[in-house]
C-alpha cells in the first residue's frame, strides 16, 4: 500500500509536463509489450510452418500438389505467394515482358521474398525506437520532476533534507520506468532479428531452390 501511496502522492504532486511523461512512458510499454506478445505469435507460427511446408513442397508429386500443400501449411503466406509469382506469366508490352525469362523469374522471387520479409519485420523498428528513447524520456521526466519539487519546496520557505529527499526520490522512479520499459523491448528487437533471419534463411532457399526448378 505505500508503494500505491507513493505512486499516488507523486502523481497528485506532478505537473502537466510530468504526467505527460508518465502517460508516454505507459503508452510505450502498453505498445511494446502489446507488439512483444503478437510478434512471438506470429514469429512461432511462422518458424513451425517453415518447418513443415518446405517439406511438404518438395515431396509433392507436380507443382499443384505443391500448392495444396503449402495453402494448407503456409498459414502466415511466406511460401505460397512465392510460388504464385514464380509461375506467373508477364503479360502485355511492358519492360517485364519484354526480358528475358530467368530475369523475370528472379525479379519475381526477389519481390516476393522482400514481400514475405517486410512482413516478418513489421513492428521491429517500433521495438527498436521504444528502446532507444524510453530511458530518456525517464530521464527527462526525472530531471523535470527533481526541478518541480524543489521550486515547490524553495516556494515552501523551509527547506531540508527530509523535505527534499522524498519529492527527489518520487522523481527517481521515471528513471526506474523508462528502464523497465526499455530492456523488455530491447531484449525483444534482438530475439526477434535471430528469429526472423532464420525465416529469412529458409525463405531464400527455398526461393533458390524454386528457380532452379523452374528455369530450366
Amino acid at each position: 500500500m505505500s508503494g500505491i501511496g507513493s505512486y499516488t502522492e507523486f502523481w497528485a504532486q506532478g505537473d502537466a509536463v510530468t504526467r505527460a511523461v508518465a502517460l508516454l512512458l505507459l503508452l510505450m510499454s502498453v505498445s511494446a509489450w502489446m507488439l512483444i506478445l503478437w510478434k512471438s505469435w506470429v514469429l512461432g507460427r511462422a518458424r513451425r510452418d517453415l518447418a513443415r511446408a518446405v517439406p511438404a513442397f518438395w515431396a509433392a508429386a507436380d507443382l499443384e500438389a505443391g500448392r495444396i500443400a503449402l495453402r494448407a501449411m503456409d498459414r502466415e503466406l511466406l511460401l505460397l505467394p512465392m510460388l504464385d509469382a514464380a509461375t506467373a506469366t508477364a503479360q502485355g508490352q511492358s519492360l517485364e515482358a519484354a526480358g528475358r525469362r530467368e530475369s523475370q523469374l528472379t525479379r519475381r522471387l526477389r519481390d516476393a521474398l522482400h514481400q514475405a520479409l517486410r512482413s516478418l519485420q513489421w513492428g521491429q523498428v517500433l521495438l527498436a525506437s521504444i528502446g532507444s528513447t524510453a530511458p530518456f524520456v525517464g530521464l527527462f521526466g526525472t530531471v523535470w520532476g527533481i526541478y518541480h519539487a524543489l521550486v515547490n519546496v524553495s516556494a515552501a520557505g523551509n527547506i531540508s533534507i527530509e523535505k527534499v529527499a522524498g519529492p527527489v526520490g518520487e522523481a527517481l522512479i521515471m528513471t526506474a520506468a523508462g528502464l523497465a520499459v526499455a530492456i523488455p523491448a530491447v531484449l525483444a528487437y534482438n530475439v526477434f532479428g535471430k528469429l526472423v533471419g532464420a525465416c529469412e534463411a529458409e525463405l531464400e532457399g527455398f526461393a533458390h531452390d524454386l528457380r532452379e526448378l523452374l528455369d530450366h
